[in-house]
């Protein structure tokens, strides 16, 4: 199956950007120019992707009216509004459920990656009911390791997932493969009115529901912080900008 959708979570306020995006919303923080939504959706299209949910909330008419006046070719873009943004990013993923009813491609807004890697991970195999996180074997070269979402596995299940884990196997690069079973999974956790992508991604794993795919030596970056910022202009020059993969005879490193 082709996978041509994908949701994009947007919504929150990225206080720990707010003195670089002045105080625009994070997605819209500029990597070489370019704000990280754009680089997300070009990075996410040449894997077949055309059709874009985007999950806005702080300041989401800054980010429509940026994509209004800058359409991109051969790319289809739907809004929807989160007024709950102050809450976890679960809530957001949450309020798109309805515009989804096969397997589908889920990004954050903040999360750069090389976009072969995107390529790839639409073309794994899923069931019904399971959700195939992309993983980082690589824990030695992630920027901020205490803010990264870790993630413990057994064998190619992800059995447990969060920012606190004593233990660990790989990391969290916050790209998703997903059939619409991760919108019950969410429901479920919810509590109090709120609940965390990774809530949901707990619930699935007690079940056998969340499998791992890794991307080897796939480069990522999670944008949270203007230091975060200034590795993933680096980052970008040196690997995000390259859709080549590993086995690729142009080297990443030229």
């Amino acid at each position: 199956m082709k996978i041509r959708n994908c949701l994009i979570l947007a919504a929150g306020n990225g206080r720990r950007m707010q003195p670089t995006s002045n105080p625009g919303p994070k997605p819209m923080a500029l990597v070489c120019g370019r704000p990280l939504l754009e680089h997300i959706i070009l990075s996410a299209h040449p894997a077949g992707v055309k059709n874009f949910v985007v999950v806005v909330g702080y300041r989401g008419e800054l980010i429509q009216k940026y994509f209004v006046d800058r359409r991109l070719a051969g790319v289809s873009l739907e809004w929807v509004e989160n007024p709950d943004y102050h809450k976890e990013n679960g809530i957001s993923a949450l309020s798109a459920r309805d515009r989804f009813h096969e397997p589908f491609l889920l990004l954050m807004g903040d999360h750069l990656f090389q976009s072969w890697t995107a390529r790839v991970l639409v073309q794994q195999p899923i069931h019904n009911g399971d959700v195939i996180l992309a993983v980082d074997r690589k824990i030695d070269r992630v920027f901020d390791l205490d803010d990264a979402t870790k993630v413990r596995l057994e064998g190619e299940y992800v059995v447990d997932i969060g920012k606190q884990l004593p233990s660990y196997d790989a990391l969290d690069t916050g790209m998703f493969l997903c059939t619409p079973a991760l919108f019950g999974a969410l429901e479920s956790s919810v509590q109090n009115g709120d609940c965390s992508l990774s809530d949901g991604m707990r619930n699935l794993a007690s079940r056998r529901r969340l499998r791992a795919f890794d991307i080897g030596e796939g480069y990522w970056v999670d944008v949270d912080t203007p230091l975060a910022l200034a590795h993933a202009e680096t980052l970008f020059h040196r690997f995000l900008s390259s859709q080549q993969g590993p086995d690729s005879t142009e080297s990443e490193l030229a």
